[in-house]
């Protein structure tokens, strides 16, 4: 009987271990067990999720329990939470008040974040500050090297998010002068461009959407931000479901679950149907086997393959143009989408078709010669697309090797490009079988 013990004893030791290899727990950390008590001491009590360290998301939170549906996941009380009610609140709240024209409530919580990160042992939120990322991979931060090998779309959205953070802290800086008097150093190198960039990473990933009433001290900017300690250590998957609201009864944020997790296992909640172009802009990250996401076709790319010498080519453009078809033509997980391919009949129509372009656009079928004329010029931008995609892959593999410091970025940039590839292989398979069919 012992010996039987004995075995069932390490197979269930043995399981155990299995269930921690993909997330290494890291409660026992001091970074953790501060942030643990601070929380407690805002009336936080922990269930059962557990600060841990996985493989492929990094950091996040497991549960050491089994989760089903309809179970609540966390409860965060308001008194937890850094929103712009804290930063009025605090030494930063005159200053505020009085300056015009009035600050947005964004610039108000990156202000709170950089004046306290500055503050450092002395800081009331040092236990939270201290578990923020030091470094972010939000688009905003990458080298112009890197910039260059994002697709076309994401690029240019990219340098326009640059530019916002830039003209940010320009017209910020004016603001960050008058309170000087609150600091022995000069407010030019603690609000320098540096900070502001970190503090607006900060809150543009890990805020929550909380609704909160109109103040005249504030511009007219919606103020819906909400910092959340230890929530916002849980990591997104396209695959789950949660409903996640303040709770005005209880005076806390809740997130319950609508999804199951098994004991052990990495929990997950879900911040919209993103593809991964808008998760790596707006969250610095990008999703393996992302169900939402697509390749996009830029207006240069869909026009290369046909004839300049079309004497209807203009005319088809402009149509393209006033019915909002140049934008958003994509490749997806089940091939070309009807936007790009009704975009494509339209430009492959006959000169004694011209005419029929409304019932185009309206789906209908034109004739046999459009039908496969579209199919073969998709297949043609399909493939196009794969070879620039591997060229890309090719230079980011080349400077990885020769660029050290931008690994990270470039590892990023790479795991999109991946994902884009597996999405083009899976429509060039789809447009072959169609053509095949026809």
């Amino acid at each position: 009987m012992k010996k039987r013990r004995g075995r069932t004893g390490r197979k269930r030791r043995r399981k155990h271990l299995q269930s921690f290899m993909d997330g290494v727990n890291c409660s026992h950390e001091l970074e953790y067990i501060k942030l643990k008590k601070w929380l407690k001491d805002r009336g936080f009590e922990e269930r059962n999720l557990r600060p841990a360290q996985f493989q492929d998301t990094g950091r996040g939170l497991m549960t050491t329990k089994g989760l089903q549906v309809r179970d609540l996941l966390i409860s965060l009380p308001e008194k937890c939470l850094l929103t712009t009610s804290t930063v009025l609140s605090s030494y930063l709240g005159e200053y505020i008040m009085r300056w015009k024209p009035p600050v947005s409530p964004l610039i108000a919580l990156c202000t709170f974040l950089i004046a306290e990160k500055h503050a450092g042992e002395k800081s009331q939120w040092k236990p939270y500050l201290d578990v923020l990322p030091k470094t972010y991979t939000c688009p905003v931060c990458l080298e112009h090297d890197v910039v260059g090998l994002l697709p076309e779309p994401l690029r240019k959205k990219t340098q326009e998010q640059k530019t916002m953070v830039c003209d940010l802290y320009v017209s910020s800086k004016a603001f960050f002068s008058s309170l000087q008097p609150l600091f022995a150093e000069n407010t030019g190198t603690i609000f320098n461009y540096s900070a502001l960039e970190w503090a607006w990473c900060t809150v543009n990933t890990r805020t929550i959407y909380m609704k909160h009433s109109q103040r005249d001290c504030f511009s007219l900017e919606p103020d819906v931000y909400a910092l959340a300690p230890y929530l916002d250590l849980l990591n997104h998957s396209p695959n789950v479901q949660v409903k996640a609201a303040f709770n005005e009864r209880t005076r806390s944020y809740e997130i319950w679950t609508n999804s199951q997790c098994k004991k052990y296992e990495e929990v997950f909640i879900c911040y919209g149907p993103h593809d991964n172009q808008r998760l790596l802009l707006e969250y610095g990250f990008v999703a393996t086997d992302n169900p939402h996401s697509s390749v996009y076709v830029s207006s240069d790319t869909l026009l290369r393959y046909f004839p300049p010498l079309d004497t209807q080519r203009n005319a088809k453009i402009s149509i393209l143009k006033d019915h909002n078809f140049l934008e958003n033509l994509t490749f997806g997980w089940d091939g070309p989408s009807w936007r790009l391919l009704t975009a494509l009949k339209l430009l492959s129509l006959g000169a004694d078709e011209f005419t029929c372009w409304r019932r185009t656009l309206l789906g209908d079928l034109i004739s046999a010669r459009n039908e496969q004329q579209t199919l073969n010029i998709t297949a043609k931008i399909c493939h196009f697309l794969i070879e620039e995609t591997q060229h890309v892959l090719l230079q980011i593999s080349q400077l990885k090797r020769n660029k050290g410091n931008l690994k990270a970025h470039l590892a990023l940039v790479e795991a999109l490009r991946l994902e884009d590839l597996k999405i083009l292989q899976k429509s060039a398979e789809i447009l072959c079988k169609l053509n095949t069919a026809t």
